[in-house]
């Protein structure tokens, strides 16, 4: 059976009394897996990263997220309300804060959202950590993997640190909403013979039943689909969220996807799910969701490769002759303004070097700096 997780992410905006109406939502809309993301806004963006429109306004991005900043107590009691519901407890951090908080709560799935598949501090803090798990005798947690906005290399990186024992990935086009057309679901197949892991999708489009349900045909077992009480709250993520019914629908069309496969076998059942779905949407439409299966930024994604992604951003004005020191630069997305800077994975790198040069706060990272 695939692990349908019910990503809330944000949307209770704070609100414990909505967070207990999502999680009833979700577990009553059959998802076996309920998450929530543990946002610290300095971990993630850099105050002059730009601005975001709201249904109120435009506001500061950086505002935005820190709106959304919960306390280890807020996420402590979700832990245990899902829990109640007999569904697993995940989570995304976006740092080594919010992960080592995240950790103390012992959370059933740890969630590495797409931008942060190249935090290699995180990561590697995350390798640790399970490490010390197994050296203890204890099954290191298990880990989901989003690959949006990344080429083969980036996965390839993720891996080499975090491994593969306990780790899934998910196949994902980091737009929103992602259009169906480009999501290339043949990739699944491939993904999982490269890694040798169980792979699946994290859904970005609007639709219910085409994309979860040609990713069970294609070989996914993990299926992660936002979940919002309606699409017209203020939740960053509700516009390309399902609403209850239609995600108890997504359910059903998994599981029914899962009953074809098991019933008619690998080859034949999948057909049937391509036929039965080709049925509603035509088999051009069908073709074009499944793709090539190369892995391939998505048309809709290109333009965020290097901004949405993680790089190395001065944190604060600086002046020639200063010595970088590790609080000097931080491990952001770029998003809307900003200048993308050279990878996290010079951050060790470049610590110690000296500026042959002003920088501005928030500018990013580049060699031609020191």
């Amino acid at each position: 059976m695939s692990l349908i997780i019910a990503e809330i992410g944000t949307s209770h905006e704070g609100s414990k009394e909505k967070a207990f109406e999502l999680i009833d939502a979700a577990s009553s809309s059959g998802a076996d897996a309920i998450k929530f993301q543990w946002v610290y806004a300095d971990e993630i963006l850099h105050p002059d990263t730009g601005f975001v429109k709201l249904p109120t306004g435009n506001i500061p991005l950086y505002e935005r997220f820190k709106q959304l900043e919960c306390s280890k107590a807020f996420y402590k009691e979700m832990l245990d309300y899902v829990h109640s519901k007999g569904c697993k407890f995940c989570c995304s951090p976006f740092g080594v804060r919010s992960l080592k908080e995240l950790l103390e709560i012992k959370p059933d799935i740890i969630k590495v959202a797409s931008p942060e598949l190249n935090h290699f501090p995180m990561l590697k803090a995350l390798a640790q950590y399970r490490k010390s798990q197994k050296e203890k005798g204890e099954d290191p947690v298990p880990v989901v993997l989003s690959s949006g906005v990344s080429k083969l290399k980036d996965i390839e990186k993720a891996i080499e640190i975090v491994g593969t024992e306990g780790v899934s990935l998910l196949h994902c086009i980091t737009s929103y909403p992602a259009p169906e057309e480009e999501y290339n679901l043949k990739l699944i197949t491939n993904l999982r013979n490269i890694f040798g892991i169980e792979c699946g999708v994290s859904d970005h489009s609007l639709n219910p039943i085409l994309v979860p349900g040609l990713s069970i045909a294609c070989g996914g077992t993990v299926i992660e689909k936002h979940i919002t009480l309606s699409r017209q709250t203020e939740g960053l993520d509700d516009p390309v969220a399902l609403e209850p019914e239609q995600f108890a629908l997504m359910v059903h069309i998994i599981h029914q996807s899962e009953v074809t496969l098991k019933h008619y076998g690998e080859e034949y059942g999948r057909k049937r799910i391509f036929d039965q779905l080709a049925e509603e949407y035509g088999m051009e439409k069908i073709n074009e969701v499944l793709g090539t299966g190369l892995k391939k930024l998505a048309p809709a994604e290109e333009a965020n490769y290097g901004r949405t992604n993680r790089s190395l951003h001065f944190m604060h004005a600086m002046k020639k002759g200063e010595v970088i020191k590790p609080e000097d630069i931080g491990v952001l997305r770029t998003e809307k303004v900003l200048t993308p800077g050279i990878g996290p994975e010079f951050l060790e790198t470049i610590i110690g070097k000296t500026l042959q040069q002003d920088v501005t706060s928030g500018a990013g990272v580049d060699f031609s700096y020191f």
